[in-house]
């Protein structure tokens, strides 16, 4: 991992609409949403973790897978370059692996460790000290993209319940096939036109008309300030998802409200309260999370735009609005989502709730933050998940994961976010067991890595796999 998708190349982005560059950007991202590399030749250093969550307890293990690719993203199986590793924070390696066996020429030191590859690919095992804080791991070879990952480690402490009342989930309804298309207005701003087969369109109808049946939106609490999202011009603040939403309601589609608590991005690698909130203790911290909550709902529901579905934060699982709602303070975590959610339910009691985590194949770390929900009795519908290969392992490990959450759980379970692997994917979500599959939401398809339209607004081939997704489906 060099670092996560949303901190890296979602705040690229950002930075670059700012800029008024955002059609050179995405002409110079491949499909996967890496820095433009060359088929068939190495170019990075790939690093997987199997979770970035650990207990300080000198005894948790993480495997990190690390691989040589190529520039869009296949493991090179021929490369043996040297490698090296180094580790900051309290932790060691322990073991570098081929498959099963044990590399016995790896030279490994209390910081740092090096090594060869062998086709292409090995495994690190890596245990965290005692200290709470942060791991950053680092795997560099030569000529090549280095790949690194942060983990936090964490004590979780006795649970305390944020109420004694019973929940039982509700169920989503309707299969989802959707997609997040916030960047819509910033795009038809700076004159993007959308058609499909030389006819224009509007993107939203287009998308439905290929069987999209719900668009989500992300909201910043207040994007125009100096540094939010959209510094003076506000995107993605209510305003904007208010005339959003409506569009969304007349095209006749269903509506998911992301909530980021946050004026910027946040993600596992931030998470950064709001500047209206800094320096409030946390009684008032709740109060503001739930007051804005309503707010938010209160004055789409008065247009007629209640959202069908709403995350209460955004890949939350390190926690959110740092520092008080950080993965080490579950507890406060926990109040923190529980006031969002109990804002939801004042305005709109049969609005989905979703918990969204960017774990699609670290089934470890998944079941972690759900067990300390579950032990808070945190009350909510639906497990998300973020999908990315090269951060969140294979569709195997995607399948085996979503398998093992319906069976242990009782929320359904959807693909919160994907990109690539556009019909394998839509496989594992709509077969996910227990009936407790929902579906799926594309990442930013209209401007951003395998979009579904090309750079000129016209709908191309990935479009066209939808319709039969749908289908096969009984999408709606």
């Amino acid at each position: 991992m060099t670092k996560h998708f949303s901190t890296s190349i979602k705040r690229l982005f950002s930075s670059l609409f700012t800029a008024s560059l955002l059609l050179l950007v995405v002409s110079s991202v491949n499909a996967q949403g890496r820095r433009r590399g060359v088929a068939g030749k190495a170019f990075e250093v790939q690093v997987t973790p199997y979770k970035t969550t650990m207990i300080a307890n000198g005894k948790d293990e993480v495997s990190i897978k690390v691989a040589v690719i190529d520039g869009v993203g296949e493991i090179m199986t021929d490369a043996s370059n040297p490698v090296r590793f180094s580790i900051k924070g309290d932790a060691h390696i322990t073991r570098i692996q081929y498959g099963d066996k044990t590399n016995a020429d790896a030279k490994i030191g209390d910081t740092t460790a090096q090594t060869q590859f062998k086709n292409g690919l090995l495994w690190v095992t890596m245990v965290a000290g005692k200290t709470l804080g942060h791991i950053k791991f680092e795997a560099k070879a030569d000529s090549l993209w280095p790949g690194s990952t942060e983990i936090h480690t964490v004590q979780p402490g006795k649970p305390h319940a944020v109420t004694n009342a019973k929940y039982i989930p509700k169920k989503a309804g309707d299969k989802v096939l959707g997609a997040d298309i916030s960047f819509l207005p910033e795009l038809e701003n700076r004159g993007m036109k959308f058609s499909d087969n030389g006819t224009p369109g509007d993107a939203i109808q287009i998308m439905k008309d290929h069987g999209f049946n719900y668009i989500r939106l992300r909201i910043f609490n207040a994007p125009a300030n100096p540094k939010g999202y959209s510094p003076n011009k506000g995107f993605c603040d209510l305003e904007h998802t208010k005339q959003m939403a409506k569009r969304i309601k007349a095209a006749g589609m269903k509506f998911l409200l992301d909530f980021h608590y946050s004026d910027y991005w946040a993600d596992p690698q931030q998470q950064n309260k709001p500047a209206a909130w800094v320096g409030e203790d946390f009684t008032a911290l709740k109060q503001s999370v739930h007051d804005y909550t309503v707010k938010v709902l209160q004055e789409l529901k008065d247009q007629g735009t209640t959202p069908d579905m709403v995350q209460v934060g955004n890949e939350i699982n390190h926690g959110m609005i740092w520092p008080d709602g950080a993965i080490s303070n579950l507890d406060s975590l926990s109040q923190l989502i529980y006031s969002g959610i109990t804002g939801v339910k004042e305005v709109s009691p049969s609005t989905i709730i979703m918990l969204h985590i960017a774990l699609g194949g670290q089934n470890a770390e998944a079941r972690f933050f759900l067990d300390n929900m579950k032990a808070r009795n945190v009350p909510f519908d639906v497990i998300g998940l973020s999908y990315y290969p090269k951060w969140h392992g294979t569709i195997e490990d995607l399948k085996n994961n979503m398998a093992d959450l319906a069976n242990r759980y009782p929320q359904q379970v959807m693909v919160a976010e994907y990109s690539q692997l556009k019909r394998e994917v839509n496989d594992v979500a709509f077969n996910v067991p227990n009936g407790k599959a929902v579906g799926s939401f594309i990442w930013e398809p209209l401007s951003t890595w395998e979009g579904i339209f090309d750079r000129d607004g016209k709908a191309n081939q990935y479009m066209n796999i939808y319709p039969e997704i749908a289908k096969k489906y009984n999408v709606k």
